[in-house]
């Protein structure tokens, strides 16, 4: 009975240190409750440069004029799963707006597949960093996050959480008519 205890101590103690298989990044993961905020045009501040090298090998450099809807995403969120087909639907029905993905906190190659499998049809940036840029208007706090950008430049809108074809499609058409 004496050699029994200290093992099943352990036991217990290097059961409890285990992650289970999950990352830090799935640990870490806030999840958006799908909240909308709206800055109106004169209080807006400007978007940090979005540029840098794409998952599929190409560089990109978003330029000011056109409104942008930048989405910040990892192939591990399931949210961030569920939302892309409202995502690509929109990027298609208005190809005057840039869409562009952010990756954050994912392994490029997991990312790069499930952006291939899934065809989608606008760039992921894989510089987390370009994040730090919206601390001062409307930060990408939860993974999914999106923001709007004017064509002005400026920071207009975000959905902290996952999207859906009415919300953004609705502040789609409000950017876009200022």
């Amino acid at each position: 009975m004496k050699k029994i205890i200290p093992a099943l101590i352990s036991l217990l103690i290097l059961v409890g240190c285990g992650n289970g298989g999950d990352s830090k990044a799935e640990e870490s993961f806030i999840s958006g409750s799908g909240a909308v905020t709206f800055i109106d045009s004169a209080d807006r501040i400007s978007a940090p440069e979005i540029s840098g090298m794409t998952l599929l090998g190409t560089n990109y450099s978003f330029s000011v004029g056109k409104v942008a809807v930048v989405n910040v995403w990892a192939s591990w969120c399931s949210p961030c799963r569920a939302e892309e087909p409202a995502l690509s639907a929109l990027a298609l029905m208005y190809p005057d707006v840039a869409f562009i993905g952010i990756l954050t906190r994912d392994n490029p190659v997991n990312a790069e597949a499930f952006v291939r499998k899934r065809n989608i049809p606008y760039p992921t940036l894989i510089d987390d960093s370009i994040l730090i840029g919206f601390r001062k208007s409307l930060p990408a706090n939860a993974i999914p996050s999106t923001v709007l950008i004017d064509k002005k430049g400026n920071v207009a809108a975000r959905i902290s959480g996952a999207v859906t074809v009415a919300s953004l499609k609705e502040l789609i058409e409000k950017v876009s008519l200022e």
